[in-house]
């Protein structure tokens, strides 16, 4: 199950709830650890093989975590703004999609190098913990799956530099 974006194994469960269990890697590199007991969290069953793709491709391996930057209110949507980590800063585009807590979202728009701004829905909004984030919160983020593999084969052939400096035009 993924919690808050984070691919968790189920170790425990009965009609009240469940357990998980994080090793310190999951704990060190997500904001998972961070959690006080009662926090609202995004929950997600993993898609069965051959089940029906509705949305994003997202595997629910954290990349990194961001920073909330500013939360504003635009008409009835809501714009995030998220400090990005380089890691998931050079596999974010815009219009493509990025995980902020578990929940695949469009690139809105790229205000900085290292920020990304989403925008919320409302049915987004009432249905995860994304209407709750306030300036300073930590989010777990995956970037874009398509754009980390890209980038990887990239790396692995010396071309890289070039897919960041073609970023930033």
């Amino acid at each position: 199950i993924a919690v808050d974006g984070v691919c968790l194994t189920v170790t425990r469960h009965d009609p009240r709830g469940f357990a998980v269990e994080a090793i310190g890697t999951t704990l060190s590199r997500t904001a998972i650890g961070g959690l006080e007991p009662g926090a609202a969290v995004n929950l997600e069953r993993a898609l069965a093989l051959g089940d029906r793709l509705g949305g994003h491709l997202v595997q629910g391996h954290v990349d990194g975590v961001g920073t909330v930057r500013g939360v504003r209110r635009e008409g009835e949507h809501l714009l995030l703004d998220i400090a990005l980590p380089d890691e998931v800063a050079a596999v974010t585009v815009l219009h493509g999609s990025i995980a902020v807590s578990g929940v695949s979202l469009t690139v809105n728009a790229l205000p900085d190098r290292d920020v990304v701004q989403v925008a919320v829905i409302p049915y987004t909004f009432e249905h995860t913990n994304l209407g709750h984030l306030r300036e300073g919160d930590r989010v777990n983020l995956e970037g874009d799956m398509i754009g980390k593999f890209i980038a990887h084969l990239l790396t692995r052939r010396g071309g890289m530099r070039g897919a960041e400096e073609s970023r930033e035009a």
